[in-house]
């Protein structure tokens, strides 16, 4: 397995006069050494590394965006979603080539500060983690408004509460998720694997319904629409709003330390969740415009599935979507909450958050505290309740840091050096990567620009911290 400090030792110190960690001293298949005999157990397989690239992304894809997405772009929404996935596989491919070089909890932003140097791996790190907890924060609310559904379906109305019980409900359910990671990764990815088998078994007989429908086999006729009734621009605008979706697959390299056997397990994970995903989404939008027509669905706006599902199969449908529903909303947040809190343990053991961030609970192998600081501030967002526009910057600052691993591959091709030793190398080199860093820089310039200018905050402040707290940290790798 390579090693990125090989020849090089990352130096400098941050304001609290501390230095980088030094590169974990054995990688395996089975475990991550560091110093001191702490191991960081790699306990996620396969199956475990789908379920949180699939579990992740088939949240809000599924059950928030048909209703918006047609009202925007009509039976083209289809396009939008195959456009989103297309773009998500041209970076899946270089971050797995990057992923199994190095494999190391962080993802991106590990990839990016052992290549194009500490600054560029602050901003994206910092970004990263901020991402996460605002997408953390939006599922848990979505979460909330799904349990919520659910009780009012079958009867149950909850009154009488200081806020709104969605909110109470994803605060509850944020606390639960950060306590069970704190007890092992192992135990959140069976959790992860049980969810995510349940979920697709209730889509895959619901939209194979709906297809057979849709086609006429049970004697109902589908609405006649034309396909770009919305022209053709907003096709990308949708394809820029729906791209949240397909955030998941790069959670799956930001706990690269904790998968087994990653030369085959990351590339098959995270390139294999963007083909199944992407197939759900296509065919979800397709049966949704099918059953009323792309304008009378976005009239049914985030509960969309549930009108489609209960015009299908009727109240038992509904009930069956609703609760589809919750799972795929406690799955993308569970995912998020792990992924986020990995994302401050490499940021703590580079010098860019401070060392007591990184520390390992001995009891269970996990960074407790970085997930106190990943479910901290999740909680905090979900109480206000205005986590919409938070959910659009998450995207933003993951489609700024996409095109920088599609840059870093690119660097690390051209410079060659010699501990960059991939077990997986992508096909049609340079021309893909390439294409994904253009295909993710300019989908952000179809996005809202409030989303823009919160996102471009977010890199500004995460830059001047880097300034402030670590400017004289010097990750190397790349010489």
């Amino acid at each position: 397995m390579s090693d990125p400090a090989a020849g090089s030792e990352s130096t400098g110190e941050n304001v609290a006069g501390e230095r980088p960690e030094p590169e974990p001293e054995g990688v395996t298949d089975e475990t991550t050494v560091q110093g001191d005999d702490v191991e960081l157990e790699r306990t996620i397989g396969l199956v475990g590394g789908l379920a949180i690239g699939i579990g992740t992304m088939i949240g809000a894809g599924i059950f928030v965006f048909p209703g918006l997405a047609a009202e925007e772009a009509g039976l083209a929404a289809t396009l939008s979603f195959a456009i989103g996935g297309v773009i998500a596989l041209l970076v899946a491919l270089p971050t797995s080539e990057l992923a199994t070089a190095m494999p190391r909890s962080g993802g991106g932003y590990y990839f990016i500060s052992r290549s194009m140097g500490t600054p560029y791996g602050a901003i994206v790190g910092l970004g990263l983690w901020l991402g996460l907890v605002f997408a953390s924060a939006f599922y848990l609310v979505g979460l909330g408004h799904y349990v919520v559904a659910v009780l009012a379906e079958t009867g149950v109305v909850l009154t009488g509460l200081p806020v709104g019980p969605h909110v109470i409900l994803g605060l509850l359910f944020g606390a639960a998720l950060t306590a069970l990671s704190v007890g092992g990764t192992e135990n959140t990815a069976t959790l992860q694997n049980v969810i995510v088998v349940i979920l697709l078994a209730v889509l895959t007989g619901f939209l194979t319904y709906g297809v057979l429908d849709a086609a006429g086999v049970f004697g109902r006729q589908s609405v006649p629409q034309e396909f770009f009734s919305q022209g053709q621009l907003p096709v990308l605008t949708t394809a820029a709003l729906v791209f949240t979706s397909y955030l998941g697959f790069a959670q799956v390299a930001t706990v690269a330390g904790e998968i087994k056997q990653p030369g085959r397990n990351l590339p098959l994970a995270m390139v294999g969740s963007v083909i199944v995903v992407t197939i759900f989404y296509v065919v979800t939008i397709f049966v949704a415009t099918s059953s009323f027509g792309a304008e009378r669905l976005g009239t049914f706006g985030e509960t969309a599935m549930v009108e489609v599902a209960r015009d299908l199969l009727g109240r038992p449908g509904a009930v069956l979507i609703l609760f589809a529903g919750l799972l795929a909303t406690f799955s993308s947040a569970n995912a998020s909450i792990l992924s986020a809190s990995r994302s401050v343990y490499a940021l703590s053991r580079d010098a860019l958050l401070p060392r007591w961030a990184s520390r390992i609970n001995l009891k269970y192998g996990t960074p407790h505290i970085a997930l106190g600081m990943a479910g901290g501030p999740i909680l905090v967002l979900v109480a206000t309740d205005q986590v919409e526009i938070l959910a659009e910057v998450a995207s933003f600052l993951h489609l700024v840091m996409y095109s920088l691993i599609c840059v870093a591959l690119l660097v690390l091709r051209r410079r060659d050096p010699p501990w960059y030793d991939p077990s997986f190398q992508i096909p049609g080199y340079p021309v893909v990567p390439i294409v994904g860093a253009v295909a993710s820089a300019g989908l952000i310039a179809f996005m809202n620009p409030a989303s823009i200018v919160i996102g471009a905050a977010v890199m500004g402040g995460s830059y001047l911290w880097y300034r402030y707290y670590a400017t004289d940290v010097r990750l190397k790798g790349d010489v």
